[in-house]
């Protein structure tokens, strides 16, 4: 899927499509997840999710293990998209948040201070820094669960606008059941003011466990 084809879908995306039809938030053992790259892809496959993301933190290691060992391979259904991605910590109004990347180039050199698994320095930490690496390496960018923040979501989304984020993961489950559930009355919020921005939208369970279907 190109640039523009993930532009498309995340600015289709609604509360009905996570996690049975996308889930662009989960973790594998490269960084925090319980399940390695080859499980989360059966995990993805065997439930028919069409679009997933991998999105370790600071690390790309997951997608160049699925590429160099070919993993795709063994997946037939033309309705199952793997997007390449990664969760990087930086600084907005100077609270600390995180950021996915979506469809990014993982060979890109722009992302080196991001995948060392480790959280960035310096410069490197501040969003624009994050924002311009993840549009140079050919991917978009969003805001992830802002409203687990210690500033109000209604603060920090304008303030991503304004840092050229490309868009805001609006459907997260901030309760952390474990089936993941969207909390109502906050992504409805956030969703009108992501659409006032004209911003994009995407959603994911942030899985960390042994399952796509919660955290």
């Amino acid at each position: 899927m190109d640039k523009e084809e993930l532009i498309k879908l995340t600015s289709k995306i609604n509360n009905n499509s996570c996690p049975n039809i996308v889930n662009f938030h989960c973790h594998s053992t490269y960084s925090d997840g319980s399940l390695t790259p080859e499980e989360l892809l059966d995990e993805a496959y065997k439930n028919n999710i069409q679009y997933f993301s991998i999105t370790d933190h600071h690390t790309v290691k997951a997608h160049k293990y699925i590429s160099s060992n070919n993993l795709l391979n063994k997946y037939s259904s033309k309705a199952f998209n793997l997007i390449s991605g990664i969760e990087i910590n930086c600084l907005l109004k100077g609270c600390l948040v995180h950021v996915l990347g979506l469809g990014i180039d993982i060979d890109s050199s722009y992302l080196y201070p991001y995948t060392q698994s480790e959280s960035p320095i310096g410069n490197h930490l501040h969003i624009r820094s994050v924002s311009n690496a993840i549009r140079k390496s050919g991917g978009i960018s969003f805001l992830a669960h802002p409203a687990r923040y210690r500033i109000p979501f209604n603060v920090l989304i304008p303030e991503a606008f304004d840092n050229q984020i490309d868009g805001i993961e609006v459907w997260y489950d901030y309760s952390l059941g474990e089936n993941w559930i969207p909390s109502p009355f906050i992504c409805d919020e956030i969703e009108k003011l992501t659409n006032n921005l004209g911003m994009l939208k995407s959603c994911g369970t942030d899985s960390h466990g042994f399952s796509l279907f919660g955290r």
